[in-house]
C-alpha cells in the first residue's frame, strides 16, 4: 500500500526515530560525545596556540627572561677606584709643577734656571701623561651607559677630558711661571703629554688601562722616594774619588732602582686587576674573569708609559734640552747621560713589570681539572 505524504501511515513512519529509546538514547549519546570531543580538542588547540602561536606570550616571556639578566650585561663594567685615581694624578701633577717653579724661581741666574728647567722636564712630562690619563679614565667611566661599547665615542671622550687637563696645565704654568721660552716649551709639552695619555685611556679594556695608570703613578712616586736612597747605594757600589768609579757606581745604582721600580709595577699593576676581578665578581657571578693578556699587559705598561714620555720629550722639548746641553760640555754630556738613562729606565720598567705581574698572575691559578687522575690512571694501567 502505497504511503501518501498527507496520510497516517506516513506520519507512522515518521515517529518511530523519536519515540524509539534505544535510538534516542543512542542518537543522544553520539551527540554528547561528539560535543564533549569537540570541547575538548578546541580547548587543547587553543592551549597549543598559546603556548606556541601566541606572540605576546613569547615575547612577555622573553622580556621576564631579560629583566632576570643581570645589569653587568648591558653596559662596561665601571673602573674600580677611577675618582680616586684622578683625584691622586691631579695632586702628583700639581705637586711636580709646584716642585718645578720653586727650583726654577730660586735659581741666581738665567742659565742655572734653563738648566734646572731640563732636568724637571721629565717629571713634568710623566705627571702630566698619567694624569691625562686618569681624568680621562674617570670621565669615561662617569658616563657610563652613554658611552657604552662605542669605541668612536669612547675614544673622543677620553681624548676631550685629556684636552681639558692639557689646557689647565699649561694655563697653570703660563700663570705662575715666569714668562719666557722655557716655560712656553714647558706649557706646550705637558699639554700634549696629558691629550696622549687622555688617547691611551680610550682603550676598551678599562680595567687594565686602570692598573696600568695605579701601576704608572706608583711607579713615579717610587722613584722619587728612591732618590733619598741613592746616596748609601753610591757608597755601597765602591764609588770613589775616579770618574771610572762614580760612573759604575751610577750604572748600578740605576739598574738597582730600574728593577725595583718594575716590581713594583707589576705588583701594582696584579693587585689593581685582582681588585678589579672581585668588585666584577660581585657585580656579575657569571662575568668572564681576565685572562693572562690583561695582566701582561698591565705589567707593561708603566714602562710603556715612561718610554713614550721621552718621545714627547725629545720631540716637544728639543728647543730646551738643546739650550741646556748648549751651556757647556759637562751639561751636553750630562743631557745625553740622562736620556740614555731614560730610556734604559722605561725599558727595564717595561719588561721587569710585565715579568712580575705575569708569575703573579700565574701563582694564582690552580692546577688544571683531571691532572691529579692522569697518573693513577697510568700506574693502573
Amino acid at each position: 500500500m502505497t504511503k501518501q505524504p498527507g496520510g497516517s501511515a506516513a506520519a507512522e513512519s515518521d515517529q518511530p526515530v523519536a519515540d524509539d529509546p534505544t535510538t534516542a538514547a543512542g542518537s543522544g549519546a553520539s551527540t554528547t560525545g561528539a560535543t564533549t570531543a569537540a570541547a575538548v580538542q578546541r580547548a587543547t588547540g587553543a592551549d597549543r596556540a598559546g603556548e606556541a602561536g601566541d606572540p605576546d606570550t613569547a615575547d612577555a616571556d622573553r622580556d621576564a627572561a631579560t629583566d632576570d639578566e643581570p645589569a653587568a650585561v648591558r653596559g662596561p663594567a665601571p673602573v674600580p677606584g677611577a675618582a680616586l685615581l684622578a683625584l691622586l694624578a691631579l695632586g702628583w701633577l700639581a705637586a711636580m709643577l709646584w716642585s718645578t717653579r720653586e727650583a726654577i724661581t730660586s735659581a741666581a741666574a738665567g742659565v742655572t734656571a734653563i738648566s734646572l728647567s731640563a732636568f724637571a722636564l721629565p717629571g713634568v712630562i710623566s705627571a702630566a701623561l698619567v694624569a691625562g690619563a686618569a681624568f680621562a679614565l674617570f670621565g669615561v667611566d662617569l658616563l657610563g651607559h652613554r658611552v657604552g661599547d662605542r669605541a668612536t665615542l669612547r675614544f673622543l671622550a677620553a681624548i676631550g677630558a685629556g684636552l681639558l687637563i692639557g689646557l689647565a696645565t699649561a694655563f697653570a704654568i703660563n700663570l705662575t711661571y715666569a714668562d719666557n721660552a722655557t716655560t712656553n716649551v714647558i706649557a706646550g709639552t705637558s699639554a700634549a703629554a696629558a691629550i696622549i695619555g687622555g688617547a691611551a685611556a680610550g682603550a676598551r679594556s678599562a680595567p687594565t688601562v686602570g692598573a696600568v695608570v695605579a701601576a704608572a703613578l706608583g711607579t713615579l712616586v717610587f722613584v722619587v722616594a728612591f732618590s733619598r736612597a741613592r746616596d748609601p747605594l753610591f757608597d755601597l757600589f765602591g764609588a770613589g774619588g775616579t770618574q771610572e768609579s762614580l760612573v759604575n757606581a751610577a750604572k748600578w745604582v740605576s739598574r738597582t732602582e730600574s728593577l725595583l721600580a718594575g716590581v713594583v709595577a707589576g705588583l701594582l699593576a696584579f693587585g689593581y686587576l685582582a681588585w678589579a676581578r672581585r668588585r666584577a665578581a660581585r657585580r656579575d657571578p657569571d662575568a668572564p674573569a681576565l685572562r693572562w693578556p690583561a695582566y701582561l699587559a698591565a705589567g707593561a705598561g708603566p714602562g710603556l708609559l715612561l718610554l713614550v714620555a721621552e718621545v714627547i720629550i725629545r720631540v716637544g722639548g728639543r728647543s730646551l734640552l738643546d739650550l741646556a746641553a748648549a751651556l757647556s760640555e759637562a751639561d751636553a754630556v750630562a743631557q745625553t747621560s740622562l736620556g740614555t738613562s731614560r730610556v734604559d729606565n722605561g725599558i727595564w720598567v717595561l719588561f721587569v713589570g710585565a715579568l712580575t705581574a705575569l708569575i703573579a698572575f700565574g701563582r694564582t691559578l690552580g692546577p688544571a681539572a683531571g691532572d691529579d687522575d692522569e697518573p693513577v690512571e697510568v700506574t693502573e694501567r
